[in-house]
């Protein structure tokens, strides 16, 4: 007796198990590695995106939160010195957070911590990438006709 290929739906099913898989471990060292910094994971998100001065709703968005929530966070880690408000450059209604230089040192700590045993650590940057396009292009809106690559 022959085995039929699986249905798409089993197919779709295995591969979100795998990609919320996936994510609960990134989570997890995420938390663990914040902890022996005495950091939550949420500020530790919050510094880990933070690559450069950025408003609330651009470091809320690339947290994935609602912006009051990345506000909470960020009014945590102001009150420690590790974030500041800033005028921005070009728009007098918004405010830049810019790291201090506790916060920036604290970063690399943080970045060098994350590169430790990470959960993606075993993809050759190469794969690392390619998992990222796939990523990329299954999250963004598409037009459904073009949804896998082709013309």
């Amino acid at each position: 007796m022959t085995t039929s290929p699986e249905p798409p739906a089993s197919a779709e099913r295995q591969l979100c198990g795998l990609v919320s898989g996936l994510a609960q471990k990134i989570s997890d060292h995420l938390r663990e590695r914040a902890a022996t910094l005495g950091l939550t994971a949420a500020q530790a998100t919050a510094l880990r995106e933070l690559s450069g001065p950025m408003t609330m709703r651009e470091l809320a968005d690339r947290m994935s939160c609602e912006p009051s929530n990345a506000t909470f966070v960020v009014d945590r880690l102001e009150k420690q010195g590790l974030i500041e408000r800033r005028a921005h450059p070009t728009d007098r209604r918004a405010r830049h957070l810019v790291l201090t230089p506790q916060g920036t040192a604290l970063r690399e700590r943080l970045l060098a911590l994350l590169a430790q045993d990470s959960p993606l650590g075993g993809l050759t940057p190469q794969r690392q990438r390619l998992l990222q396009d796939l990523l990329e292009q299954a999250i963004a809106p598409t037009d459904r006709g073009r949804a896998d690559g082709g013309g």
